[in-house]
């Protein structure tokens, strides 16, 4: 079974960038996402089986930030649950390209209902993705 195939729905997003050549850098080279189509003021990408799309935009809103286990959590922010290896290797690959993280990569809630890992970073037009993984999926909605 591919992404493709997933019987979950995909997800469509749309956020804005003010540079779409550090856009295409940030989400191609640095993340590993596949292109799809474009046009002069926008990029689809396949991010993990769902499309996100980057538009040029010249303003967007302020974040503001949530109190969660001790760390100030950007809002609005948007990212993906990941297998822990791949969160691994994803963190890795972050760091080899010396991306700035807003909280490095740790477990959160340990020890608790819904222990996951998890990082913030921001893309180059200050977008904030939180990418997670938990070794027990099952507590993904744990309260």
């Amino acid at each position: 079974m591919t992404e493709l195939d997933s019987p979950i729905p995909r997800f469509h997003l749309a956020m804005p960038v003010d540079d779409l050549a550090a856009a295409r850098h940030f989400y191609g080279e640095v993340l590993g996402l596949e292109q799809g189509r474009s046009a002069d003021t926008w990029v689809d990408w396949n991010l993990h089986g769902h499309q996100f799309v980057t538009h040029l935009a010249p303003t967007r809103a302020q974040h503001v930030h949530n109190p969660v286990d001790g760390h100030d959590v950007p809002v609005p922010h948007f990212g993906l649950i990941l297998a822990i290896p791949a969160f691994q290797e994803l963190a890795e690959r972050l760091r080899a390209a010396d991306t700035k993280f807003v909280i490095d990569p740790y477990v959160r809630f340990a020890g608790e209902p819904g222990e996951q890992w998890t990082m913030f970073l921001l893309d180059p037009a200050g977008n904030a993705l939180e990418f997670k993984a938990f070794a027990d999926d099952s507590q993904v909605f744990a309260t």
